[in-house]
């Protein structure tokens, strides 16, 4: 317990000089089976993104079943309900001013970064193409607005994506029409105060959510999941069988033939299973009708 305790003290003190190293970051993301960022940050693939954007949270609920229960958070506001914010998290951590710490972090920045002041734009410069960005401003409306307008569109045309911000925006009308993935707590009139940067690229918290740099961020018009990368393909692939049997539902619905008991979950009814899984074969990848075959495979007889 101690040791534990101890190991989690000094991951707080890291957390909060700046960055992680390369190697810390790697081994907190370990289990990453995907490339990396020349910082160590997981990258998982473009096309296993794009396959996320098409999902709704309800499908993403078997990373509870992981073991991940406390991955998805809500409650936001968001600029485009209509459409799912899909990327990489790429991580700001700030909190309340106070000038002996804050004096102390920009003096180190400074000296390792030739004079350049430590501010929430110099993790805005580091944002790449697929990202998003995620800024932990612990819900915090009265720091102000952490991007408006300006830094809005630079997040946008820099990543194509947008932002998750446990905090306050500002230029809401400036931001709106851009099309940009954003949530955010509330909006204000004021511009970013009172906060200073105690991380870049660190584990971070939004609501009750433990986000890590390189998480898949997946948001729609409820919430917003955050997917540590290992997770990314089981959870995939259990969606298209999750999204097979919702078409296939509704498909016999439209029949007009049955109560919804006696297609909703799982039919009772063995030539109704048989056209399910039939209809399931035929619509998803060969791989993923071999896994739903293994898990609904039946028990083996006692002796």
């Amino acid at each position: 317990m101690k040791l534990a305790l101890f190991a989690l003290l000094s991951f707080t003190t890291l957390a909060q000089v700046n960055s992680l190293s390369k190697e810390q970051l790697i081994e907190y993301t370990k289990q990453n089976p995907f490339e990396r960022f020349a910082d160590g940050r997981p990258k998982a693939p473009d096309a296993l993104l794009e396959k996320f954007r098409a999902m709704s949270a309800e499908e993403m609920l078997s990373i509870v079943r992981k073991g991940y229960p406390n991955q998805y958070v809500d409650g936001f506001q968001i600029i485009n309900p209509s459409k799912n914010l899909v990327g990489r998290a790429m991580t700001l951590q700030l909190m309340p001013s106070r000038p002996d710490v804050a004096d102390v972090d920009q003096a180190k920045w400074r000296a390792g970064h030739n004079g350049a002041r430590l501010s929430h734009q110099t993790a805005i410069d580091m944002l790449q193409k697929g990202d998003v960005f995620v800024v932990d401003a612990f819900g915090n409306k009265n720091a102000g607005g952490i991007v408006g307008d300006n830094l809005a569109y630079y997040v946008w045309k820099t990543t194509g994506n947008g932002f998750v911000i446990d905090g306050a925006i500002r230029d809401l009308n400036g931001i709106a029409p851009t099309g940009m993935g954003g949530y955010f707590r509330t909006a204000v009139p004021d511009a970013i105060r009172d906060v200073m940067v105690t991380g870049i690229n660190v584990p971070v918290r939004i609501g009750h959510v433990t986000v890590l740099p390189g998480d898949i961020v997946v948001g729609d018009r409820e919430g917003v999941y955050f997917i540590p990368p290992h997770l990314a393909q089981d959870i995939v692939d259990e969606a298209e069988i999750t999204h097979a049997h919702d078409v296939w539902t509704k498909l016999k619905f439209d029949e007009g033939k049955y109560k919804s008991t006696e297609i909703y979950g799982r039919p009772s009814d063995p030539a109704l299973i048989q056209e399910y899984e039939t209809y399931l074969k035929a619509n998803v990848e060969p791989r993923i009708w071999e896994r739903y075959q293994k898990r609904n495979a039946p028990a083996p007889a006692r002796r």
